[in-house]
């Protein structure tokens, strides 16, 4: 894909609108933010779904509904760039030197659940802008 002039350096890695992402982190912080929203560190059970099983007491609420609407509606690449931005963030890879290797990784784990892979992982707004944050240095 050529790259377009006038792109920040975040979104010719991401393929994503700064804004678009920065979107996500609000309504992510805001959703995460409810007390009745609790989604434990560590698997309640060890069923994969765990965290479809939780979030599942949240398919009405507006916030998770607005945030998984903007993540569904990314094409493809786009969804493995911000699942990989979150790796990033999170600490298991380095947005400067390892991007390539995130976003293989996150290529192979590609699913239809990233909103709610996303969204069932704690602090993923702060894992996002701790990704922003690693691209924009």
């Amino acid at each position: 894909m050529p790259v377009q002039a006038g792109l920040s350096r975040i979104e010719k890695m991401l393929d994503i609108n700064v804004d678009t992402v920065r979107f996500i982190i609000d309504k992510a912080r805001e959703f995460h933010a409810k007390e009745a929203v609790s989604i434990p560190e560590e698997a309640l059970s060890p069923a994969e779904d765990w965290a479809l099983q939780i979030l599942a007491d949240h398919v009405e609420d507006p916030a998770y509904q607005e945030v998984g609407s903007v993540i569904d509606d990314l094409g493809p690449d786009q969804r493995v760039a911000l699942v990989a931005l979150m790796w990033c963030g999170r600490g298991d890879y380095d947005a400067a030197s390892q991007w390539d290797e995130a976003m293989t990784a996150a290529l192979a784990a590609a699913n239809n659940r990233t909103a709610e892979y996303l969204l069932a992982t704690p602090l993923v707004a702060d894992y996002l802008e701790e990704g922003l944050t690693q691209i924009e240095e």
